[in-house]
């Protein structure tokens, strides 16, 4: 990923924040992007955890709605592999 900064005002922000916290560019734009979230009252790391278990939910929900008439239940670890070839089924 990357992020082309055309304005140089904005430039010349990131480098001074890089400059006075003694971090490199990304890391100064960051850890202000963290403190702006934060007065938003948003937490990224709580707001990706709660996408993530959104999706979880929703995948548990679609399964258990339709596991699949063809594929037989997975319960344990070991269902998820062919006793044969060790592979993933």
């Amino acid at each position: 990923m990357s992020l082309n900064i055309k304005n140089e005002r904005v430039h010349a922000l990131a480098r001074e924040a890089a400059r006075v916290t003694g971090n490199n560019q990304t890391s100064a734009i960051e850890e202000a992007l963290k403190l702006l979230l934060a007065s938003y009252g948003a937490d990224p790391t709580q707001a990706a955890a709660g996408r993530k278990a959104d999706l979880v939910s929703r995948l548990v929900a679609e399964y258990r709605e339709d596991p699949g008439a063809e594929a037989p239940a997975i319960r344990a670890v070991e269902d998820l592999y062919d006793d044969a070839r060790g592979l993933p089924r």
